[in-house]
């Protein structure tokens, strides 16, 4: 048997061979190659634009979570000052009881409990424990979860008493074992110096610090388990001041749901609510992608994919975050021009010293061989044969790029605020939505950027000055001279429509075609009234109020600028540089499909272990394939029911022909107990991955619960 002939012996790697080109390490096994010259410096920036998402994203949770942790906090602090009290025991015995709603964005829970985890160590008390419902089945697992943080960790208040208070690595499972460590540390706490009582947060020492316990997943507890445990702690709560914290993704009512009356009348609850997924989608949506600040870009198609699967899959803000980094990984990997794809002096730099084999990736770039059609033909000879005019070129159209950017963002967002209040807004209720629609094609061409230029010809004034108002507010933040421009019409023409007097549908005396009551019985005919209506209508588009002359100014400045700044990114020279657009990779790498891939790699195994010998003519079994690739291929020749003991002649026939055996003679087919052996184990690894089952039909046979044959 060949070392390589099961797979269930482990990972095997073949080198390549030194012809093929040498590759230096790169981030999640995406690999840089040497041969070109700037690898080093695309891992580089790759690198750095991850550490600068990471960061910006554990802003941006701190930042939206802020509110509801203060809360939580404030709570807990509000309980600790009544068991710091002497009214506290008079009460009744209510564990007070936090119910955190934080949606069913399950991914995104745990880096909001490790925010919560680590302020309520830092301000609050250090003994918080956080339980899995996985780890804990029993009530036993779960008390004993408890006494391994709290007690096992060394959770002293004092550094100098940490080694008095060091506990045995296996401790009784019983609250009675906490109780009294609880009430040893609460001594030792109290015998903590004046000294350092004024350097702690709370001066108000010795105090009743609580124990804070947070299920992450409530609803995934087994709900006896939850009961038992509740109870227990109720009766020890004039020992142990606890307080629960509920994780929360589905709705209130499911304390209702696990916990009965009896129990749940232990718990004092007070409820509190998170942003939802889509507010915090839309914060990163707009920190991260919508901004000039952040050189990598996504097209259209490749936002539509991350967006398909945050709203048909799991609403996880951090998987979406997931996908942005891969298709940053993907580019840097896929594009070596991605080295242009930093920040703009840098890319400037990077442009001027780009090497003989960067230059002619950049002349066959698709927009810039646009680029080069519109030139004159002079200029296009010296593009497609000077490279130091090519990298004068790219530098200037770099820089054009990065003002295309920084003009393009303050202009959507004014557009956005002037038709996200329309109703049904045509153009989309998200700002995402309109970048994509943005970025896709021209949007003015578009039949709902033309019906939202109707809506908003019917926008009263004060409708109208009040966007115009937001849409200064957004170009005040514009750093580039032409937004500034853009910034004082703006401001202009809302000082016209503020001082301008109100003509609303104010016809001048005598043009209303206004018939008396015998007037009326006289003229009946239908085709008179429609001219004279039709000869009013044109009398007062021909005199219009001065309102709706400057009301179609305030439009017509609107759309220049969005003809002007919101042209699609791919019209833009060197756009492959920042755009990353292979939206097909990046569905496959996301929207995984495991059954397809692992029939793929039992079908056709040398592309996976790019071995020659595994090379098959179609519709054969290679002899020195893996066991499980050759048990595999021969249930494909099978019906419904598979005879056990003719799965193993064959499995036996096929692996004798590596063995140098003659097919016909009387040693080939016959087996021994290590091939016996490796049948069992390839057919226990098929019925792992779910191809065949057992079967009470017949015993020595095994189910297919795959269709299709060879």
């Amino acid at each position: 048997m060949s070392e390589t002939s099961s797979v269930s012996k482990g990972c095997f790697v073949f080198k390549s061979s030194s012809k093929k080109r040498k590759r230096h390490g790169g981030v999640d096994g995406y690999l840089v190659e040497d041969d070109d010259d700037n690898g080093r410096d695309r891992f580089r920036i790759c690198q750095k634009l991850m550490d600068t998402v990471q960061m910006h994203i554990e802003e941006i949770q701190d930042q939206l979570n802020k509110k509801v942790l203060d809360n939580l906090v404030e709570f807990i602090v509000k309980h600790e000052h009544c068991y710091s009290s002497d009214v506290w025991r008079q009460r009744a015995v209510e564990i007070p009881t936090a119910a955190l709603m934080l949606g069913v964005n399950v991914p995104d829970h745990a880096m909001t409990f490790r925010s919560l985890y680590n302020l309520l160590q830092a301000s609050v008390t250090r003994f918080v424990v956080s339980v899995h419902a996985k780890d804990c089945a029993a009530v036993k697992l779960l008390i004993q979860r408890v006494l391994d943080q709290l007690m096992g960790n060394g959770v002293s208040l004092d550094e100098e008493l940490e080694d008095d208070a060091a506990l045995p690595q296996r401790t009784p499972c019983a609250m009675s074992t906490l109780c009294q460590w609880y009430k040893t540390v609460s001594k030792k706490c109290a015998l903590v110096s004046p000294e350092k009582k004024g350097h702690s947060k709370n001066k108000d020492l010795p105090r009743r610090m609580p124990i804070v316990v947070i299920f992450k997943d409530f609803e995934a507890f087994n709900s006896q388990v939850l009961q038992d445990f509740i109870l227990i702690c109720s009766r020890y709560f004039q020992e142990l001041p606890f307080i629960f914290i509920f994780g929360i993704a589905t709705s209130p009512s499911a304390v209702q749901h696990r916990l009965s009356h009896s129990v749940s009348s232990l718990l004092c609850i007070e409820v509190f609510h998170s942003l939802s997924c889509t507010q915090h989608l839309a914060s990163v949506f707009d920190q991260l992608i919508l901004t000039s600040q952040f050189p990598f870009k996504l097209s259209s198609r490749a936002i539509q994919v991350l967006l398909g699967i945050f709203l048909y899959h799991d609403f996880s803000v951090q998987n979406f975050v997931k996908g942005l980094q891969l298709s940053m990984l993907e580019h840097f990997n896929s594009q070596p021009l991605s080295v242009l794809c930093c920040q703009k002096r840098e890319a400037l730099l990077c442009a001027k010293t780009l090497s003989q084999q960067n230059v002619e990736r950049i002349r066959h770039l698709p927009s810039f061989m646009r680029y080069v059609e519109t030139q004159e033909p002079q200029v296009q000879v010296q593009l497609l044969t000077s490279d130091e005019n090519v990298k004068e070129v790219c530098q200037k159209l770099l820089k054009k790029l990065h003002k295309y950017h920084k003009n393009y963002y303050p202009i959507l967002q004014c557009l956005h605020a002037l038709t996200s209040s329309l109703p049904k807004c045509p153009l989309g209720k998200h700002l995402r939505e309109l970048h994509v629609s943005c970025i896709e094609k021209n949007v003015w061409e578009t039949e709902e950027y033309a019906s939202a230029m109707q809506l908003l010809r019917i926008l009263a004034k004060d409708e109208l000055v009040a966007a115009l108002r937001n849409c200064a507010d957004i170009l005040k933040s514009a750093s580039t001279k032409r937004m500034q421009n853009v910034l004082q019409q703006v401001e202009d023409f809302v000082v016209k429509l503020e001082e301008l007097e109100c003509h609303f549908n104010q016809d001048p005396p005598g043009d209303d075609v206004i018939l008396s009551g015998k007037d009326y019985q006289r003229k009946t005919d239908l085709f008179q009234l429609q001219k004279n209506l039709l000869e009013k209508e044109s009398r007062r588009t021909k005199k219009m109020s001065p309102f709706e002359i400057l009301q179609n100014q305030v439009l017509q400045f609107i759309d220049d600028l969005v003809r002007e700044y919101l042209t699609p990114a791919e019209l833009q020279p060197l756009s492959e540089v920042c755009y990353y657009s292979s939206s097909g990779v990046l569905r496959q790498r996301l929207n995984a499909a495991p059954r397809m891939s692992i029939q793929a790699a039992l079908s056709h195994p040398l592309y996976y272990l790019q071995k020659e010998a595994l090379k098959t003519n179609a519709g054969t079994v290679s002899s020195t394939a893996p066991d499980i690739c050759i048990i595999y291929k021969l249930h494909l020749e099978c019906g419904r029911l598979i005879n056990l003991y003719d799965w193993l002649e064959a499995f036996v026939t096929v692996i004798s022909a590596s063995e140098d055996k003659d097919q016909g003679s009387d040693e080939c087919g016959e087996y021994d107990s290590l091939k016996h052996a490796r049948f069992i184990q390839a057919v226990s690894e098929m019925e792992f991955l779910g191809f065949v089952k057992s079967t009470k039909q017949k015993t020595d046979h095994v189910a297919r619960l795959t269709w299709g044959g060879c």
